[in-house]
C-alpha cells in the first residue's frame, strides 16, 4: 500500500485519510492516478499564434539551492516550414539574479548524462532582460530516454551559478512537450 501511495502522491494520502483510513477500491485508485497525472501535465498549453504557426508551451516554477525562485518556460514552435526549435527560457526574479547570456547552461542527470546547452533566441525574440536567458535544448531531449530529475546550472554574472533541480514530474511534462508534433494539439 505504501508503494502505491508514493506513486499516486499526496492526493491519494488525503483521500485515504478522508475515508477513515479504509483502503480505496481499484477503480478509485485508477481515477485518482489519472487525476494526478492530468494535474501534473496541467501547465502544457497549445497556442495557434497565427495561421500556420503553433507553439506548445510548458511553464513551471522551481527554487534553486539558494531558495531563489525561477520560472522555466519550455516551448516548441512550428511554422509553415516545420520546426523552428525547442527552447528553454529561464527567468529569475528581477534584481535578484542576472544571467550571463554568453555562457552555456549546464544540464545533467546527476549520474552519467551531461549537456552544455548553448544560448539561442527563437526568431520571434529579439532580446531578453538581464534576469532571463534562453537556450536551444533540443539535444537534451533527443538523448534523454527517461523522466528522471535534471539539474540545471544556470550561469550568472560574476562567474556564479544557480543550481535548480527539475523533479521527475517536471521532466515528464517537458518530455511530453518535446514529443508533441504540429498536427497534434489539445
Amino acid at each position: 500500500m505504501m508503494a502505491l501511495l508514493k506513486r499516486l502522491g499526496v492526493v491519494t494520502v488525503l483521500m485515504v485519510l478522508l475515508v477513515g483510513g479504509a483502503p480505496l477500491s481499484a477503480q478509485t485508485q485508477t481515477a485518482l492516478a489519472q487525476t494526478t497525472q492530468a494535474q501534473t501535465l496541467a501547465s502544457l498549453h497549445t497556442y495557434h499564434e497565427r495561421p500556420g504557426q503553433t507553439t506548445f508551451r510548458s511553464r513551471q516554477s522551481f527554487r534553486d539551492r539558494a531558495d531563489r525562485a525561477w520560472q522555466t518556460v519550455l516551448f516548441k514552435r512550428y511554422d509553415d516550414t516545420g520546426l523552428q526549435g525547442l527552447y528553454l527560457r529561464v527567468v529569475g526574479f528581477p534584481g535578484i539574479a542576472n544571467i550571463d547570456p554568453a555562457r552555456p547552461l549546464q544540464v545533467s542527470t546527476g549520474t552519467t548524462l551531461q549537456w552544455q546547452v548553448q544560448p539561442a533566441l527563437d526568431p520571434q525574440t529579439p532580446a531578453l532582460p538581464a534576469n532571463a536567458a534562453q537556450y536551444d535544448i533540443q539535444a537534451v531531449f533527443q538523448t534523454l530516454s527517461k523522466s528522471i530529475p535534471l539539474e540545471l546550472s544556470i550561469p550568472l554574472q560574476n562567474a556564479r551559478t544557480a543550481t535548480v533541480v527539475i523533479p521527475t514530474y517536471g521532466v515528464r511534462e517537458w518530455r511530453t512537450l518535446a514529443q508533441q508534433e504540429a498536427g497534434r494539439s489539445e
